[in-house]
């Protein structure tokens, strides 16, 4: 398929109106800073559902701006977003709404033949807001090779949020110090896919109450890696854990440095790289906080420098955080603008 021409607005359409979803949606309309347009949001929930959850938030407060729901459509002020609830795209919706991107963010497309119906019903592009397999034209970490998109790709994971968090840190400390392997483990807020109370489903530990335990889960992490940073294939080993709060999550790294350095200059290099290679998608902290003070922060990744400990031997340890929704849906906006700029 040839590249979608390019548009003064990106004409967006948002699958699934969830966590992500509605993120995008805030960030969009919160930050003004990119040249796009949400025309159409497709998800199951009643208009009138979809009107207060755009309006009330537990995690992100309330809505800056006027919202309701009127003929099907939700209005932002005096901007029209047209609602469907299709869980079967009908064959031209996309075409007929003139939609350049669609933001797949219900987190069930994990495949290039999945994510196909998109372009079969009209869109010009798709960007998963998940990991997807090796088929999709490309795998995205936002900051480190967006700008490799041609403009051709018309299918792109924008790899997950973790992948997000700690692949720049891992780029940085690898050109500046080499990374022989490392051990990673996810320490990520609880999500919807866990119950408030247990109940019967087929993972044995995502069945327990997520309120009241630390529960480890899979995560495919390491292979994330591998895929954007192709150099570290069977250098790290991932783990995961879920813990009783209601955002933001903190990244344990423990790496092997081939040069060990102390803990001033893996830190100096990585605050130099905060605010020179990733401006807006890495930054560094110095003071005592939690993971409450990083709620509704913009960055892929923040770097807690006061948390950096290295051994005789050289083994390093970093604590990294995210707000996994808001900073996700961030580099969402941004990877569907490069998608659409590129070249």
């Amino acid at each position: 398929m040839a590249a979608v021409p390019k548009s003064p607005v990106i004409r967006c359409a948002i699958n699934g109106f969830g966590r992500i979803g509605r993120g995008i949606l805030r960030a969009l309309y919160e930050y003004r800073r990119w040249p796009v347009a949400v025309v159409a949001i497709n998800d199951l929930a009643a208009p009138e559902t979809i009107e207060h959850l755009t309006r009330f938030d537990s995690t992100h407060g309330r809505f800056l701006m006027p919202v309701r729901e009127e003929d099907d459509s939700l209005w932002i002020g005096e901007e029209c977003i047209r609602l469907l609830q299709q869980e079967r795209l009908s064959p031209r919706v996309w075409a007929e709404l003139e939609v350049d991107v669609v933001l797949e963010c219900t987190g069930r497309i994990k495949s290039r033949n999945d994510a196909q119906g998109h372009l079969d019903s009209g869109a010009g592009k798709v960007l998963i807001s998940n990991p997807a397999d090796d088929k999709v034209d490309a795998t995205v970490v936002y900051g480190l090779n967006h700008h490799e998109l041609t403009g051709r790709e018309t299918i792109v994971s924008n790899a997950s949020c973790t992948s997000n968090c700690v692949i720049p840190v891992i780029e940085v400390l690898d050109q500046a110090f080499g990374i022989a392997c490392g051990n990673i483990t996810s320490i990520h807020a609880a999500m919807n896919d866990q119950p408030v109370i247990d109940c019967s489903c087929s993972d044995l530990r995502l069945c327990r109450a997520a309120g009241v335990s630390i529960v480890p889960v899979d995560t495919r992490l390491n292979r994330g890696i591998e895929r954007i940073l192709p150099r570290f294939a069977n250098r790290f080993q991932t783990t995961a854990l879920r813990v009783p709060t209601l955002n933001v999550t903190a990244m344990d790294l423990n790496l092997c440095l081939e040069k060990p350095a102390p803990a001033d200059n893996i830190n100096a290099a990585l605050k130099k790289a905060a605010a020179s290679r990733f401006p807006g998608i890495m930054d560094y902290c110095d003071i005592p906080v939690a993971s409450i003070d990083f709620n509704h922060d913009p960055h892929s990744c923040i770097v807690d420098g006061t948390q950096t400990r290295v051994c005789s031997n050289g083994l390093t340890k970093l604590l990294v955080w995210c707000d996994n929704e808001w900073g996700f849906a961030n580099r969402m906006l941004d990877t569907a603008t490069a998608m659409m700029n590129a070249c």
